[in-house]
């Protein structure tokens, strides 16, 4: 059987077209010619193929094989049989669409394997509801968030362009390979990378990060440069790059509080903006004791308790605090904390 025109520029032109190389192509032409003999009716027990790309010239062998599968007669098959170049296109169609659907996964991990971490842009193409994910249109991939790494309650609506973070590249998922998340900490972290300067040049340091994800985070940054406020370095003028990140957030609140190294005053900042009387801390026990005069007992504590369980989750302290009147109000929040986590 001979192939009309030019195959040889024929296939070198549709793999190019297609992204996958000259050989594949060859592979998948071969495959779905002993595909389609082995279906016509009076097909031997096993078939190889030949394809010289320069004539065109498709011989197809009929194998008779013995218990061990070793071949113990060959001969050329006749392929005359009217359905036998419809079934070969269309194995050859199917083939086709493996491969390229395999050559595109193999250039998306090439891409991508290796940067789990990173903060990217896409656009929210549609929901998932057959696995409860939301997929991100990266260009030149595509990218899932599952609901499990979504912030609570955000709408992602069609077109919406957002960042994420890169969590996992998967080498040997069915699916969509790349998996993000806009819930995790390590967002916030990535976020304020992109808009401070000196938290890429070491002037800065985010040193703790405590985030209930879609309504309240804090972080404590140090400056090791005496001249840099790290405050303001991460608020930025009149809070403008704070206010980069809460846009992208849809409003969640960022709270910036300056790392200490004395424990009593990282509590006190931690705690902000309540005012703070007292810490007495129990280094064994890791726990902090905290008074506050009455007024400031709800502003320390947070609605729901969220200010004071942050404010643990930042310095790692279990804090108890208790106004100066004469019923104290006392929050576990370290307990409660690890709790939820878990």
């Amino acid at each position: 059987m001979k192939l009309g025109g030019d195959i040889k520029q024929a296939i070198e032109s549709l793999a190019l077209d297609k992204g996958v190389t000259v050989d594949s192509m060859y592979e998948a032409l071969v495959s779905a010619f002993r595909s389609a003999y082995m279906r016509i009716e009076g097909a031997a027990e096993e078939a190889r193929v030949t394809l010289d790309p320069d004539s065109g010239e498709v011989t197809v062998y009929a194998q008779e094989l013995d218990n061990e599968g070793n071949v113990l007669k060959e001969w050329e098959a006749d392929i005359s049989d009217n359905d036998f170049g419809r079934i070969a296109a269309q194995s050859f169609k199917q083939m086709m669409t493996t491969k390229v659907r395999d050559a595109k996964r193999a250039t998306v991990l090439e891409a991508y394997i290796g940067r789990e971490g990173e903060l990217i842009t896409g656009i929210v193409t549609q929901f998932d509801s057959r696995f409860n994910q939301t997929i991100i249109d990266l260009q030149d991939a595509e990218a899932v968030i599952p609901s499990s790494e979504r912030i609570p309650f955000e709408r992602l609506e069609r077109g919406n362009r957002i960042k994420a973070l890169i969590t996992e590249v998967r080498e040997d998922a069915k699916g969509i390979p790349i998996i993000i998340s806009r819930n995790r900490p390590e967002f916030i972290q990535k976020m304020l990378e992109l808009e401070v300067p000196e938290l890429n040049d070491g002037t800065i340091e985010l040193r703790a990060i405590a985030r209930e994800a879609g309504s309240r985070t804090k972080i404590a940054v140090f400056s090791n440069d005496p001249n840099v406020d790290p405050k303001g370095a991460c608020v930025g003028s009149r809070g403008s790059r704070v206010r980069q990140i809460v846009n992208e957030l849809k409003g969640e609140k960022l709270d910036v509080v300056e790392w200490r190294e004395d424990k009593v005053r990282f509590i006190i900042e931690a705690l902000g903006p309540a005012d703070i009387e007292l810490v007495d801390i129990d280094e064994h026990t890791k726990s902090a004791k905290v008074t506050v005069k009455d007024n400031q007992l709800s502003l320390a504590i947070g609605k729901e308790g969220q200010n004071a369980r942050l404010a643990a989750k930042l310095t790692g302290y279990k804090i108890d605090i208790e106004g100066l009147g004469d019923s104290p109000v006392v929050e576990e929040v370290q307990e409660e904390s690890k709790q939820e986590e878990e």
